[in-house]
């Protein structure tokens, strides 16, 4: 009988382990996941600045505090709770009065932790809030007092703008033509400036408050000048409420460049028209205490110069 060899069997492929076997992890617990889905929703402070907003909201019961001392200790402790689960975290400004409209507005009861909550959400929509990074609290109370401030300013120089309506001559707007004038005169004068870190002040009195706008721009020997476009957006809307109502305001533009003593130049708001001062008059202006009149000794490393022609090659109609 004949043997026959039986060819061998071709060896089976070791099946790969399960992906999902090997990084199977434990279960979570619903407490695990409700920590996990906590860290995904951000978070939002509203804090009272100051004595002042602080005694206002010591009239509601439901409001337990009894120092505003104790009570900003505790709310930096709050922060630094949130920040070290590391959520991200909001902070406003709570204003008592904005509180009482709002509350009044949406049919609230004021004196309820509820109200607030709903409140503060909402302040938080407006944009006016900073994102805590852990900084002292000496060191955000005025960043966000400058911020709201500059909110408000930008909101009534706005509301005045758009008050204005259509000119009866030529049927423009007269806000939004003094708006892109304004545009205008900023970029022409962020190029004759030429490079260097450039800091501007717009002072423009209304008819409720002085308006007041600062910018921060930086530019290159063969770059635009870079600004940040809520500062910008400010700016403009000052100086277009001082061009529309026609205002006796002034702009200032100081510029540092390294190696170099820092450039001031001076303008004038006239008939709504900006119009550069001299050096003296620059010189004058820093040098002069404004409350008593009395001279003031000019800054060390400060060249006063006269402003310059700001040219935007527009008609006499400028509005």
């Amino acid at each position: 009988m004949a043997y026959v060899k039986k060819p061998k069997q071709p060896k089976q492929a070791k099946q790969p382990k399960s992906t999902n076997q090997s990084r199977r992890r434990p279960p979570k617990t619903d407490a695990a996941l409700r920590r996990t889905l906590r860290r995904e929703v951000p978070s939002t402070v509203a804090l009272l600045a100051d004595e002042h907003d602080f005694t206002a909201m010591r009239h509601y019961r439901t409001f337990t505090f009894d120092d505003h001392p104790t009570y900003l200790r505790q709310i930096e402790a709050l922060l630094k709770t949130l920040a070290g689960s590391q959520l991200h975290t909001t902070v406003a400004l709570f204003d008592p009065e904005d509180f009482a409209e709002y509350c009044a507005e949406a049919g609230l009861d004021p004196d309820a932790a509820a109200s607030r909550s709903r409140y503060t959400a909402d302040i938080a929509g407006r944009g006016t809030g900073l994102t805590y990074t852990g900084q002292p609290l000496d060191n955000l109370l005025p960043q966000l007092i400058n911020k709201a401030v500059r909110q408000a300013t930008w909101e009534y120089a706005t509301m005045l703008l758009a008050d204005l309506g259509e000119c009866a001559d030529c049927g423009q707007d007269v806000g939004r033509a003094a708006f892109d004038r304004a545009s205008r005169i900023l970029m022409r004068l962020l190029e004759a400036a030429g490079p260097g870190r450039h800091h501007l002040v717009c002072s423009v009195p209304a008819p409720d408050e002085q308006l007041l706008a600062v910018l921060h721009a930086d530019a290159g020997t063969d770059e635009p000048a870079q600004l940040d476009a809520s500062e910008g957006a400010e700016f403009v809307t000052v100086l277009a409420t001082g061009i529309a109502l026609e205002s006796p305001g002034g702009l200032v533009l100081r510029t540092s460049t390294e190696g170099a003593p820092d450039r001031l130049h001076g303008w004038r708001l006239h008939q709504g028209r900006l119009l550069p001062l001299t050096a003296g008059e620059v010189f004058n202006a820093y040098c002069t205490d404004a409350a008593t009149g009395e001279p003031l000794s000019p800054e060390p490393g400060v060249e006063y110069c006269a402003g310059f022609d700001i040219t935007t090659d527009e008609p006499d109609n400028h509005h």
